[in-house]
């Protein structure tokens, strides 16, 4: 009986894993959730354009499009907001950060969910990782940088913090409707003032700061009629 159900599992990954491969190369795109313009002002935060990287478009799709900004505010911290909006294949347009932080150098020490209220928009559930890299320093021991990113997904009508979820959708529609939402992937990242990674007050202040960067943010960039799913 364990043998039996051995194979039928095994014959029911093959058969999901080997679905990929029925997806069409082309699709029709439906009209993206989001606005690829990042304001100058959120709240309190001044912006200015950050320039993408050329190692950056040479590895995802020659499709995919990018919006960039480092914000300030008067207290002198400062967030990276970005979005980057996939083209026809999903796998070489969106990389998670759990994949793309710990090839630069990054550790992923905290991954969670967490919810995030803006008003007339209901609650996104965004993921929030957080991060340290060690960087050497001239004539002394490498210090460690603590720094946090908050990422969520955009589509057509779909916004979700879960990849997974992301995927699944994307799958759904390409399989069973024919279509593309052309995912948009939204990440907000700060680094933690150096020697305050052991204060609870400091890191609860910048989760606060993010948090509200993001429910100011999201209305100027998200459509209305998007949604969580």
């Amino acid at each position: 009986m364990t043998t039996k159900r051995l194979v039928i599992l095994f014959a029911v990954l093959l058969a999901g894993l080997g679905s990929v491969y029925m997806l069409p190369h082309q699709l029709g795109f439906q009209p993206v959730g989001i606005t690829l313009d990042l304001p100058k002002m959120v709240g309190g935060w001044y912006g200015r354009d950050l320039d993408v990287s050329p190692k950056e478009r040479q590895v995802l799709g020659k499709d995919t499009e990018f919006a960039r900004k480092s914000y300030r505010n008067g207290a002198g911290y400062e967030i990276i907001a970005s979005i980057v909006l996939s083209g026809q294949d999903m796998n070489t347009s969106i990389h998670r950060p759990e994949r793309c932080l710990p090839a630069q150098g990054f550790t992923i020490i905290d991954n969670r969910s967490e919810p995030v209220a803006v008003p007339d928009r209901g609650v996104l559930h965004v993921t929030r990782l957080q991060n340290v890299r060690n960087v050497p320093v001239e004539n002394g021991n490498p210090t460690s940088l603590y720094s946090v990113t908050y990422y969520w997904f955009v589509g057509h009508t779909d916004a979700t913090g879960s990849h997974f979820w992301r995927t699944w959708l994307d799958v759904k529609d390409r399989l069973l409707h024919g279509y593309n939402q052309r995912w948009a992937y939204i990440t907000v990242a700060g680094q933690l003032p150096p020697g305050t990674e052991q204060n609870p007050k400091a890191e609860r202040l910048i989760d606060e700061w993010m948090k509200d960067f993001i429910k100011q943010l999201l209305p100027k960039i998200q459509k209305e009629s998007v949604a969580e799913s």
